[in-house]
């Protein structure tokens, strides 16, 4: 049995929004057949993925206000709420989605509860409970399709009881339900990122899963560090660049500056003490910069990234470059979540790495989109994307 919620250990970010939900409606038409609703956005990782399979966002809600500048800068037919979901009232939800038929719920709830790499976590953290609110908006739109995402230490949080929970809640609503704990690096992110995802579908419908596309074995290898950032400019300590000094090498980067136009955004490097240019740069690739800190590590240009974290609300880096003496860039942090080139990111270095390190990787949310999409069309189904895969846990 899990206790009540408790908000006294919850680190707050004081750029989360606080006051009276604000409604921004949009007046720009959304032109695909197909909506979803991005619960819990964040920058919108899932909506990039969404998108890019062919669907349209109608409307996202978060209370980061950096997120939804973010958001409403690449998403320019989506409507926002910004504010505590809790806050906000069915007929409100609606009005401001247009009243329009949504096909997928998606949402990406705050994970810090669950999260291992949170050792503050505890199983009555409130965070854990806004699941919740996913079920009430089930109830709102009532779609063909719903999906939620979070670590997947949640599949084993309070003894199962949270797995659990969200299986019958959503299944109440009149869904079949399946979870899978995919792994990013399989679907071409070039990160050791593990999630677990719950899909659900009403009657009528298919549940889908993606089948793997990368790794031992399969059609592509795994991307790296390399493949991921080896084109972008290098950088000087606190030095920003605004284009391209060469040509991609790998097809990785080529499909990251797809409609970039040339530019290059976010791609400034933090300003850093001379002792910790020292340290990163006396780091070998692969290990940790600090003995206190293992998680902190210089990356390897050869291998797959660690899991992307937001790095708190205080100006720290996470990761040290594998050849240059110093943190990454919001975009080398972009390029290994598999946002685009073009995707801008609001807000300023401190809050932009909240955001890259609390989004789905647009590509993984792609390669589930794509089932989805097939599923709202009522394509055959395709055994190799509905088998049963183990669940591999050594990448969380």
């Amino acid at each position: 049995m899990i206790k009540k919620a408790s908000k006294s250990y919850v680190e707050s970010n004081p750029y989360s929004w606080t006051g009276k939900p604000m409604h921004i409606k949009s007046e720009n038409p959304v032109s695909a057949d197909h909506l979803i609703v991005d619960m819990f956005s964040g920058a919108g990782g899932f909506s990039v993925g969404f998108c890019d399979a062919g669907f349209g966002v109608a409307l996202a809600l978060d209370n980061h206000a950096p997120s939804k500048d973010t958001f409403l800068h690449n998403h320019k037919e989506a409507s926002f709420i910004l504010g505590d979901i809790r806050k906000v009232n069915s007929k409100v939800i609606r009005n401001v989605a247009n009243d329009m038929p949504i096909s997928v719920l998606v949402a990406g709830v705050p994970c810090q509860g669950f999260s291992l790499n949170n050792k503050k976590r505890k199983e009555d953290d409130e965070r854990n409970f806004l699941f919740q609110e996913f079920i009430r908006f089930i109830k709102i739109f009532n779609p063909p399709y719903v999906l939620l995402e979070n670590v997947s230490g949640l599949t084993s949080s309070g003894n199962g009881y949270f797995r659990a929970a969200i299986i019958k809640e959503i299944g109440a609503c009149g869904y079949n339900v399946d979870f899978r704990i995919l792994k990013a690096p399989d679907y071409g992110v070039p990160q050791k990122r593990a999630r677990v995802f719950f899909q659900g579908a009403r009657p009528g419908y298919d549940i889908r899963w993606p089948a793997p596309t990368h790794g031992l074995g399969r059609s592509e290898k795994y991307n790296t560090v390399y493949d991921a950032i080896g084109d972008l400019p290098l950088l000087g300590n606190g030095e920003e660049k605004f284009s391209y000094d060469k040509e991609p090498t790998t097809e990785y980067q080529k499909v990251m500056r797809k409609n970039s136009d040339g530019k290059l955004l976010n791609h400034r490097a933090p300003s850093h003490p001379e002792e910790t240019i020292l340290k990163i740069g006396n780091t070998t690739p692969g290990f940790p910069i600090y003995p206190r800190f293992p998680q902190r590590i210089r990356l390897k240009m050869d291998d797959l990234s660690p899991t992307q974290v937001s790095g708190g609300i205080r100006s720290q880096f996470t990761f040290g470059h594998p050849t240059q003496p110093r943190g990454l860039s919001i975009r080398e942090r972009a390029r290994i979540q598999s946002f685009p080139d073009h995707f801008f990111f609001c807000g300023g270095l401190v809050q932009s790495r909240v955001q890259t390190g609390n989004a789905v990787p647009p590509l993984l949310a792609r390669a589930i989109a794509v089932q989805i999409m097939k599923g709202l069309k009522h394509e055959a189904m395709d055994d190799t994307t509905i088998k049963k895969d183990s669940v591999q846990m050594e990448l969380v």
